[in-house]
């Protein structure tokens, strides 16, 4: 029986193969500093998105894999994660929300309130900083891999886009 919901296979899945795709964005940018790389996770394995062959993406989540296994678990943590956006984003939009209570239907008050929104969405945003690595790392990445093991990489083009789709079981 699961201890939490994040035990649950889909999620416990998807956090896995989350902190794979970092690894592999990690290694992949060490090895092209010149080339920006992104990608998405799924409980099924995960896409990156960059302009490398498939062999240089399947190379990187070989040792991305290893590093893990290794114990190297910070590699499951990347500062262009979309969770410290999403985490960012709502901070954000929930402090300027606060910031518009009370202010009825009048456009006068609105504005008036802008600039105590405008502070409210700013302090959210500098609180975000940390909160969004915490969620990071506690909640939709792991760098522990388990049992998770790599079967293949599909590469396929798409609106001028190269993505290697990386596929897992475990």
């Amino acid at each position: 029986m699961s201890n939490s919901i994040l035990d649950i296979k889909p999620i416990s899945r998807i956090r896995r193969n989350h902190g794979l795709e970092h690894a592999t964005i990690h290694v992949l940018s060490k090895k092209f500093p010149a080339q920006s790389f992104s990608g998405i996770s799924s409980p099924f394995g995960f896409t990156i998105i960059g302009d490398v062959t498939t062999e240089d993406v399947a190379d990187a989540a070989i040792e991305a894999l290893k590093k893990l296994r290794a114990g190297q678990a910070d590699l499951a943590m990347h500062p262009n994660c979309g969770t410290n956006y999403a985490v960012a984003g709502m901070m954000a939009g929930m402090g300027a929300w606060m910031g518009m209570i009370g202010a009825g239907n009048s456009t006068k008050k609105k504005l008036e309130r802008l600039p105590l929104m405008m502070t409210l969405a700013t302090v959210s945003l500098i609180l975000s900083r940390s909160l969004g690595p915490y969620i990071q790392k506690n909640i939709t990445t792991t760098g522990h891999p388990d049992g998770l093991e790599l079967t293949k990489v599909e590469t396929s083009v798409r609106g001028g886009l190269r993505m290697h789709r990386v596929i897992t079981r475990g």
